[in-house]
């Protein structure tokens, strides 16, 4: 245990400090998100055209790409972190609670950008009021992906409140060393505040994140999503009830990696070697390590089925998997984080909390083109063989590529704009942290 005690003023460090390196980090995010909405108004002006999807038929190609992999990726992202954090306050995880906000703005963020993608992919943003919302009362009894929307929304909202909730606390406790600048901001997010609701706001987010245990293999990455995909069984890939443990899987391994490298650069920007300490980012690498054995299994079940005596589109989707160098490329990171997990697992002088980032760096990077394939793939091999001698194939454009890196741009300056109006570390987690702490130096003392 580092020998530094943990206050109050290191979790306020990012809000009343500015560095060059925060100024310098929200510039090159900006840029990334401003490329991708420049990308986004030349596709507003031109059509989907100027994207690499295109119709079947005379067109060829897939009508869904990287738009929709990316959106089920930041879906699962979001899911992974909400549950991370629900399970830090349900299961009694106190070990991990200075990440577990972190957690929880990794799901507004990717939510957040997960919106965004439908909005993209609609080609003309106002089809969300005039199709979705105005009808809303009509198209939710039939169309499955408006129940996707509906998810997203509900899962924001209740992330928000979880949040909001907790945020409480903290600002009340810690007004004077706040900006007053930002005071209309503190007044509304503490109104009607007493000293006597902080029992029953526990109790209240104890219950809000047993209901996202409860609800995430029903409803979150394990429930709806996968559903709407494997309820096609006319696209093999895509077929089969194993798409919502794999989904889930993959949201929590996805999920994981994000909350690493945030709590990564946080530590390393504020000095926070004593909050988010060494054995946090090794419990982290272990989980990492579990959720990813469970994908390489969920993926090694797909792939016997789709080669032990299947169907003729099955047999054919699987050997175009198996036979993708990217696929090839993504499986590998994931084995290759896992042989590294399990050696510093058996030998923990292998550990260092670099190797950790870039083996978190790896997975996000694998699950990404993953979920790409995965979306890709279900169009190119299908069941019925209308246009399997249309010539066409699949070419991600610049704008789409752009997209990728202007919502991860998005999402990073949520975390960085968030930074620096309320602690990015819970205040409760600084007082668990200092009573160990006392506890460990006093047992010293004694001996």
């Amino acid at each position: 245990m580092s020998a530094e005690t943990p206050s109050e003023a290191d979790i306020l460090r990012p809000i009343n400090t500015l560095t060059k390196k925060w100024v310098a980090l929200v510039a090159i995010a900006g840029l990334a998100f401003a490329l991708f909405l420049v990308g986004w108004a030349y596709q507003l002006q031109k059509g989907l055209v100027v994207t690499g999807l295109g119709d079947w038929g005379s067109g060829g190609g897939v009508t869904w790409g990287v738009y929709i992999g990316a959106f089920i990726w930041w879906v699962g992202i979001a899911h992974g972190g909400i549950i991370l954090s629900a399970a830090v306050r349900l299961l009694g995880m106190e070990r991990y609670m200075p990440v577990a906000r972190m957690a929880e703005l990794l799901t507004l963020g990717g939510l957040s950008a997960a919106g965004f993608y439908i909005l993209v992919h609609m080609g003309r943003p106002d089809r969300m009021v005039t199709s979705v919302i105005s009808h809303y009362h009509i198209t939710v009894h039939n169309s499955p992906l408006v129940w996707d929307v509906t998810v997203i929304t509900a899962y924001f909202v209740l992330t928000a409140t979880y949040l909001g909730l907790t945020i409480r606390y903290d600002i009340v406790r810690l007004r004077d060393d706040l900006p007053d600048i930002l005071e209309p901001v503190y007044k509304i997010l503490t109104f009607g505040y007493s000293e006597a609701e902080d029992e029953i706001i526990e109790r209240m987010v104890w219950w809000i994140a047993a209901a996202i245990i409860i609800m995430a293999p029903l409803l979150l990455h394990g429930g709806v999503i996968p559903w709407l995909f494997s309820l096609l069984a006319t696209y093999p890939i895509w077929d089969g009830g194993i798409q919502g443990p794999m989904f889930l899987a993959i949201a929590l391994t996805s999920a994981i990696s994000g909350v690493t490298i945030a709590a990564a650069a946080f530590t390393r920007a504020y000095d926070w070697h004593h909050i988010i300490t060494r054995d946090i980012f090794r419990g982290l690498l272990l989980w990492l390590g579990f959720f990813s054995l469970m994908l390489l299994w969920f993926q090694l079940q797909t792939i016997i089925n789709g080669v032990y005596f299947p169907g003729v589109a099955a047999l054919e989707a699987a050997h175009g998997k198996l036979h993708a160098p990217l696929y090839m490329v993504s499986m590998g990171l994931v084995a290759g984080s896992l042989m590294y997990i399990f050696a510093q697992a058996l030998r923990p002088e292998l550990f260092t909390k670099t190797r950790a980032i870039i083996t978190a760096f790896a997975v996000l990077t694998a699950t990404l083109i993953e979920k790409v394939l995965f979306v890709v793939e279900g169009f190119l091999y299908v069941q019925f063989s209308m246009y399997s001698g249309v010539p066409g194939s699949y070419v991600p454009s610049l704008i789409e590529i752009a997209s990728i890196l202007g919502t991860i741009g998005m999402v990073a300056l949520i975390f960085l704009f968030v930074s620096k109006m309320v602690p990015i570390v819970e205040l409760h987690a600084i007082e668990h942290l200092r009573g160990d702490h006392d506890e460990h130096g006093s047992t010293e003392v004694e001996a």
